[in-house]
């Protein structure tokens, strides 16, 4: 698959599955687009410089009337509208799971050298590291429902609220650590 063939099929699947947004009189880009960039840009991750100079090189014509946004401006929109992302989120299914997977960022002794560090220092298999906790909740299609992040040093008990709007719906099968008799009573 070459990169145009993902793009396309990115840009596809975005558009068929987000409702009608009303596109702005003066704005260049319509929603769909820009959501694909935005997943464009945290799968091709890097500086965000170097991924406008990339897009408007190689995709400029393709976006929007041919010309982007300038790059100060595109970065404001993503930041601006990042919650379309949720309306591309699967709906829960009879069987939906939750589990939280640690991310280990830096090794304990690089811990506080940073004053940007986001990752906190917690055990993760019987060790020490410093880093986050990503939580996900899948439906039985393996497609995210919904999703969320916290340093390390939380228990996984902490992720409780990103199953409570959904618990009247599905039937959750969590790991023991997410289990309390407040949350999950009706299982």
């Amino acid at each position: 698959m070459t990169t145009d063939d993902i793009i396309l099929h990115i840009f596809c699947l975005v558009d068929d599955h987000m409702p009608e947004i009303p596109r702005h009189p003066q704005a260049k880009l319509p929603p769909s687009e820009l959501v694909t960039i935005g997943i464009l840009f945290a799968l091709k991750s890097g500086f965000f410089r170097a991924f406008c100079r990339w897009l408007e090189r190689d995709y400029g014509d393709w976006f929007g009337d041919g010309t982007l946004p300038e790059r100060t401006r595109l970065q404001r929109l993503l930041k601006t509208h990042k919650e379309w992302c949720n309306l591309l989120m699967a709906d829960p299914t009879f069987f939906s799971v939750i589990d939280s997977y640690p991310i280990e960022l830096i090794f304990p002794i690089r811990q506080g050298r940073s004053p940007q560090q986001v990752g906190k220092k917690g055990r993760d298999k019987g060790r020490w590291s410093v880093g986050i906790k990503f939580c996900w909740l899948l439906n039985d299609f393996c497609r995210f429902v919904a999703w969320d992040w916290a340093t390390m040093n939380v228990n996984d008990k902490h992720f409780n609220s990103l199953v409570k709007p959904f618990m009247e719906k599905p039937l959750f099968w969590p790991t023991m650590a997410f289990e309390t008799k407040t949350v999950f009573q009706k299982i």
